[in-house]
């Protein structure tokens, strides 16, 4: 009579024996894996306008700039890209809130609900855009909002956040809520979305970006990082080492 242990090891390696010949028979010819295709992520390049015309780009870069302002150490919305990145998002899923529900009932709620409307972002920027520019051509002699004063565009876009100021087939603070919303994440995204350029956002504030490890600088409070930061596709003054 066959012990157990001998039945078990004989089992076993009739198992190992079977599968080394599936596995050469599958090996043998051809790679049995193939890699996927490359998933690089999409760089937005600087370039001409995809969504605004060029009216709305003229507003939308005066907006971005009043939003955050320049000053002598860190560049303006404008000059950091935040109106790039709001162009090509505006182009993109986003503007048409793409895998989103978009039907009725559309009731106005709480803030802390969100948007209710049913405009699509595009929609909401470009009839809050035009009527942005009819509000100020009516209430400073034919001027526009890119035309005006930085002091003016200041006290325009306060009355809008206030509620003083009611745009016609758009909700005024609700145009002013989405920049408010937009306008600092093309400051603080990563620059293949077409703001932060040259990562001035994340220099401003100390972050490190996606650099491999900072491990030793997560309890070193009120200490500014050190490094330059790091995007998605690394830093433009790198030098790649030679293969």
């Amino acid at each position: 009579m066959m012990h157990r242990r001998r039945f078990l090891i004989s089992a076993a390696l009739w198992f190992a024996g079977t599968t080394s010949l599936t596995r050469a028979s599958v090996i043998q010819g051809h790679v049995p894996w193939a890699p996927y295709p490359s998933s690089a992520p999409h760089i937005e390049r600087p370039g001409p306008w995809q969504f605004f015309t060029a009216d709305e780009a003229n507003a939308i870069e005066a907006i971005v700039d009043r939003i955050i302002p320049p000053d002598p150490q860190t560049p303006g919305g404008k000059d950091a890209g935040c109106a790039v990145f709001i162009d090509r998002q505006l182009k993109g899923p986003y503007g048409s809130r793409a895998g989103l529900y978009k039907l009725g009932p559309h009731t106005k709620g709480t803030k802390e609900q969100g948007p209710q409307s049913g405009q699509t972002p595009a929609e909401l920027y470009r009839k809050g855009l035009a009527s942005l520019d009819k509000h100020c051509t009516a209430s400073f002699g034919g001027k526009k909002f890119a035309q005006l004063s930085p002091d003016q565009q200041d006290d325009v876009l306060g009355q809008i956040e206030g509620g003083k100021v009611k745009f016609d087939g758009v909700d005024a603070q609700g145009f002013f809520d989405a920049l408010l919303k937009d306008v600092p994440e093309g400051f603080f995204s990563d620059p293949i979305h077409g703001g932060n350029r040259n990562m001035v956002g994340w220099s401003m504030i100390g972050f490190p970006g996606i650099r491999y490890d900072y491990r030793d600088w997560v309890h070193r409070h009120n200490e500014r990082y050190p490094y330059p930061p790091v995007g998605i596709t690394g830093r433009a003054d790198w030098t790649p080492h030679p293969t």
